[in-house]
C-alpha cells in the first residue's frame, strides 16, 4: 500500500461519508451504464440542483463518478473502476492469509439482477 493510495482512499471514503453522496452513489450504481441526468438525481434525493452539483462534483473528484455533457444537461455515471479500486484497497490485506475469513465476500459482492 502506498501513501498515495491511502490518501486517495481517504478522499473516496470521505465523499461516501455524507448521507446524500452515499445515496447518489448508490443511485448511480443501480442506474448502471446509462447513468442519470443531474436533475433526475437531485429530484430523486429531494435536494436543490445547486446543492446536488456540489455533491456530484465531490464524487467526481473522489474518482467515484464521471460526467458527460449532453447538450444542456449533464449525465452522471458511477465510475466502476474507481469503485473497484476502493474495494480492492479495502480488501488488500484481508484474511491474514486465511481465505476462509473472507470466503463469503465474493457472494456479497456478486452482481444481482
Amino acid at each position: 500500500m502506498t501513501q498515495g493510495n491511502q490518501i486517495w482512499a481517504v478522499d473516496a471514503l470521505q465523499a461516501l461519508g455524507h448521507e446524500t453522496r452515499l445515496s447518489v452513489f448508490r443511485m448511480l450504481v443501480k442506474a448502471g451504464s446509462n447513468g442519470l441526468m443531474a436533475g433526475e438525481i437531485a429530484q430523486g434525493c429531494g435536494v436543490p440542483a445547486s446543492t446536488m452539483s456540489h455533491h456530484l462534483a465531490n464524487l467526481e473528484r473522489a474518482g467515484l463518478a464521471t460526467s458527460q455533457r449532453e447538450s444542456r444537461v449533464i449525465r452522471y455515471r458511477a465510475d466502476y473502476a474507481g469503485m473497484r479500486q476502493l474495494l480492492a484497497f479495502l480488501m488488500e490485506d484481508c484474511c491474514q492469509g486465511d481465505p476462509l475469513l473472507c470466503a463469503d465476500f465474493s457472494e456479497i459482492a456478486a452482481c444481482k439482477p
